[in-house]
């Protein structure tokens, strides 16, 4: 049985309220765990996951419960690591998924329980809901439930900054499970890193900026831009002529003069930008 997420609203800055809680945004993959006629996993989108992840089919979450939460696997450090799991999330071979389901499995992090006892419980607060879910099972290494706290909004996203994680999740402690709706009654706020870097081209097919930076005298590709004001593509669009000295049936590629500020979540293991936007230029 699938029920589609609860969506967040974006916070610029973290706040201290007791009427929040505060949770860690864990860098995953959203998952929606259904164990009402046996255990079923669907992403947010409404795909049927089950058999990518036969790891997680023998939890301890008893019959009539659905959970929603984050698939993850983490790094040497212990961190989540957005693209090993998506790595793990894009193999359809049924014997490297059994394999991997052994030597390398992924985590399940619950936040929320959607059904208990086979009856809905997403009316209550949320207070309520996470008395529920911390009584439902103990927590192993194939999953576990979210740490959180009443307020000190802002002494985890300290923590956050420091260890280079994610971000942090803020609700309102008193909150119904909105089911397919973005609300403001849960807040994500994002721990970005900021950067300069030259526009070196753009996409002819659909829109995207080439991105790059100087490493040891020459350009060093640092991604593609999607993210942009509309002011900033007709600015960029305007000077496409004059800064343009190459191009093929994909790209056209500009002199790296154009320069701009941008934030990203982090740096991808390839050394690119992840999910950058624009701020402004540079000039």
């Amino acid at each position: 049985m699938f029920i589609s997420p609860m969506l967040l609203h974006k916070s610029e800055e973290a706040f201290n309220d007791d009427n929040y809680i505060s949770e860690l945004k864990l860098d995953g993959i959203r998952l929606i765990y259904s164990n009402i006629d046996g255990p079923k996993l669907y992403t947010r989108h409404n795909n049927d996951v089950t058999r990518k992840f036969p790891e997680l089919l023998d939890l301890p979450i008893p019959k009539g419960t659905i959970l929603d939460g984050e698939l993850i696997m983490t790094d040497d450090q212990g961190h989540p690591d957005f693209e090993k799991v998506m790595d793990r999330f894009s193999v359809s071979n049924s014997t490297k998924i059994e394999l991997l389901s052994n030597a390398d499995p992924v985590q399940f992090c619950t936040f929320d329980i959607l059904y208990h006892e086979d009856e809905p419980v997403m009316k209550l607060p949320l207070w309520e809901r996470k008395e529920i879910l911390d009584s439902l099972f103990e927590n192993t290494d194939r999953i576990s439930k979210t740490v959180w706290f009443e307020g000190k909004g802002v002494e985890l996203f300290n923590i956050v900054k420091e260890k280079g994680l994610e971000g942090i999740v803020l609700k309102d402690a008193d909150s119904p499970y909105h089911a397919n709706k973005r609300s403001h009654s849960w807040l994500k706020v994002i721990n970005y890193q900021y950067t300069d870097v030259f526009i070196t081209g753009m996409k002819k097919k659909e829109f995207g900026w080439l991105l790059g930076v100087e490493d040891h005298g020459r350009i060093k590709h640092m991604g593609v831009m999607e993210f942009v004001a509309p002011e900033a593509r007709k600015e960029v669009y305007r000077k496409s002529r004059t800064l343009a000295v190459d191009e093929n049936k994909d790209f056209i590629y500009f002199r790296p003069e154009l320069k701009c500020k941008v934030k990203f979540r982090n740096y991808t293991k390839a050394g690119l930008l992840r999910i950058p936007s624009f701020i402004e230029f540079q000039y």
